[in-house]
């Protein structure tokens, strides 16, 4: 598994690492699966995020498998931050924010990202 928690200004914050996998769905389902188990084993509204998309392609099929992990781990996520998500990707993004209620805030580099993420 490529996700990992990574510390920023004295904050954890679980980088969820789908780059570079680009047409890879089975690759982005596993490494999907690993991050929720981790997610629903921390305490309700704890959890920062740092979602890496760049150089990964979110097909449609990939979209209810995002949905549904989404659904599932709302009640963990503080805040999440997404990386590489832009054109159709930041369309599906938006979509999948509004199907399931939890915001996606879009950076362009990571830096801006993990300020964000550890504001608070």
């Amino acid at each position: 598994m490529k996700s990992r928690w990574i510390e920023h200004n004295n904050k954890k914050i679980l980088k969820q690492d789908f780059a570079n996998l680009f047409f890879n769905t089975q690759a982005v389902k596993s490494e999907l699966a690993g991050v929720q188990e981790i997610v629903l084993n921390q305490p309700e509204n704890s959890v920062l995020i740092l979602s890496d998309f760049t150089n990964t392609e979110i097909s449609g099929d990939l979209m209810s498998v995002l949905n549904q992990a989404s659904k599932s781990t709302k009640p963990y996520v503080k805040k999440t931050a997404v990386l590489g998500v832009t054109g159709i990707k930041r369309t599906f993004g938006d979509l999948l924010s509004r199907i399931t209620g939890q915001p996606l805030v879009y950076f362009s580099n990571e830096s801006e990202a993990l300020d964000w993420l550890a504001a608070d």
